[in-house]
């Protein structure tokens, strides 16, 4: 061989592959829209005029910057829902606990790279009720040559899960404060952004999918809804579950599939029936005595070459109270657990901790309507107190005064969790966090609690993802219950159903300093307390530690 042959052979093996990385540059103009449905139009805010805001596209490993400029009068925070944001909590997102809130006629840039995930998260407001219109989807696709663990679909679909009020949201967050007492539930559920046709607006068209015959579609589910899991399903096709919240699952399938707000969903369909029109139906699931919208969105799934005035095949949705159906999905839910894609799990637990959540009755003299209390929630019977100061400027700069360590690990007051409530309904306030070092391994129950009610809460913890090992109903044992949690192949989340009157467990490792909230996804629940935070040291060298915070950082 030519020695220049041979120089250019060896060039060739120890030249690394070149990186397809990129930079992504969005402008996100939040800004007041009129929007008309059922039947009534209202101003709400939006991300560039639309509802639901724009598709956030990326492949793992790209950096994105996200420009937010603020056009309304409320004060505006966004969160990337599931992005890990490794060791730049400063781009988190939740309005006072990572940043003080952009005010109006301001900017912010939100700066964060996507490292060791793909698949389907969310955008949405971290602050007051914005949410409610003021989200869309992320799309995180695989590294370019990395193909997905299933078999390409010939095409994909966003589904964003909604619900719609009549009224301004803040306006129904603010009677309820007032009160002291449970909001107004929505008028309607939406599919990407339309209720469908209604009784009492027969005339509003609801979101088509347009499909060929023979073909694989993937539909990337995303419930973006303020306070209400839903059930999804359309008429004639099966589902198979290839990806919860940007983690690949064992496929499996059903017609069914639960998904609380937060959580996402990658479902797999086959275009495999008679031409025509099929229903997509969007439905309310709550196993608890508590009051919810009961109007099922719907939407059409349109074969192509059908006509349209050919009838739509309707489906029927499952009851409201359908834990079983529920529970059929969520206990099919397995991590891949590839040699590509492994499982996690942590083994050994550092912190061995228990959160009851529940709610609870306070003293409140001017809440005429709640006959002088009000509802409040909590963690560990701590109702959360919001700061002034954001947490992670108070860490980063040692502000003192802005919080305390000292949120507890485990119940100070324990009684039968989910039998007759003890006969003192209060609980404390405070802003507390729970410190972690650095890579320490953290084992948490979530306990449900029959304080007013028992209910699913769908807990979300920001920064990391987590493994679901094990869950149950009634209270936690940890004599038995452990014996038999899955510590081979669990389900990898950042959002998780605390189940009515039970209880569930999850693990994580703590590799992400930073302040990191947690709080029930039910936009009600973190309104009424039911939320804390885990302040997680830095580690040994700047690539275990956050980052300073950017210059254009909002001030309070």
């Amino acid at each position: 061989m030519d020695s220049w042959l041979k120089i250019l052979v060896l060039v060739a093996c120890i030249t690394p592959a070149v990186v397809e990385a990129r930079v992504r540059n969005y402008s996100f103009n939040v800004v007041m829209k009129n929007k008309t449905r059922l039947c009534s139009s209202k101003p709400i805010v939006t991300v560039n005029g639309k509802f639901p805001g724009p598709t956030l596209y990326a492949r793992e490993d790209d950096n994105v910057l996200v420009r937010v400029t603020n056009h309304v009068k409320y004060n505006v925070t966004i969160h990337w829902h599931g992005v890990r944001q490794l060791r730049t909590g400063w781009a988190d997102g939740p309005a006072y606990i990572t940043q003080c809130p952009i005010q109006t006629g301001q900017s912010y840039v939100y700066n964060f790279t996507i490292t060791g995930q793909r698949g389907t998260l969310l955008w949405h407001a971290h602050i007051l009720w914005l949410r409610a219109t003021l989200h869309g989807a992320i799309v995180i696709l695989p590294k370019r040559g990395v193909p997905y663990p299933f078999p390409k679909p010939h095409k994909e679909v966003v589904v964003v899960l909604g619900e719609w009020w009549k009224s301004d949201t803040e306006a129904v967050i603010n009677q309820a404060i007032k009160s002291g007492l449970a909001p107004n539930v929505s008028d309607a559920h939406t599919i990407n952004g339309h209720p469908g046709p209604s009784s009492n607006c027969p005339s509003q068209g609801g979101f088509t999918l347009p499909v060929e015959s023979g073909k694989k579609y993937m539909l990337r589910i995303i419930n973006a809804a303020l306070n209400e899991e839903l059930f999804f399903k359309i008429a004639g096709h099966q589902l198979t579950i290839v990806e919860v919240d940007a983690t690949y699952v064992k496929p499996f399938k059903t017609n069914t599939i639960v998904i609380a707000p937060g959580q996402t969903t990658n479902a797999l369909i086959s275009t495999d029936q008679s031409s025509g029109k099929y229903m997509v139906a969007a439905s309310p699931f709550m196993d608890s005595p508590i009051a919810v919208d009961n109007m099922t969105a719907t939407a059409t799934l349109h074969y192509s070459g059908t006509l349209a005035a050919t009838s739509t095949t309707l489906t029927k949705t499952p009851p409201q109270n359908a834990t079983a159906v529920a529970n059929n999905f969520i206990n099919s839910l397995r991590s891949l657990n590839s040699k590509r894609y492994p499982a996690k799990v942590p083994l050994t637990v550092d912190h061995s901790l228990l959160f009851t959540v529940g709610l609870g009755v306070n003293p409140c003299p001017s809440c005429k309507a709640g006959n002088g209390s009000r509802v409040v929630a909590s963690m560990n019977n701590v109702t959360f107190v919001m700061p002034s100061t954001a947490l992670l400027q108070a860490h980063f700069f040692n502000i003192s005064g802005v919080f305390t360590s000292d949120f507890p690990g485990n119940p100070r007051t324990t009684f039968n969790y989910t039998g007759s409530p003890p006969s003192n309904l209060r609980t404390t306030s405070g802003t507390k966090v729970f410190r972690l070092h650095y890579n320490s391994t953290v084992q948490l129950v979530l306990q449900d609690t029959g304080i007013i009610a028992p209910e699913n809460h769908p807990i979300h913890l920001h920064g990391f993802n987590f493994f679901t090992v094990g869950k149950g109903l009634g209270n936690y044992n940890p004599k038995v219950d452990q014996k038999n949690f899955n510590l081979v192949d669990p389900v990898e989340r950042n959002t998780i159903g605390v189940p009515s009157g039970g209880w569930v467990a999850i693990r994580f490792r703590a590799d992400n300093p930073g302040v990191w909230f947690m709080h029930c996804h039910l936009e009600i629940h973190t309104t009424w307390g039911l939320k804390m935070a885990f302040l997680v040291d830095n580690g040994k060298g700047p690539n275990e530690s956050l980052l300073p915070p950017p210059s254009d950082l909002p001030k309070c």
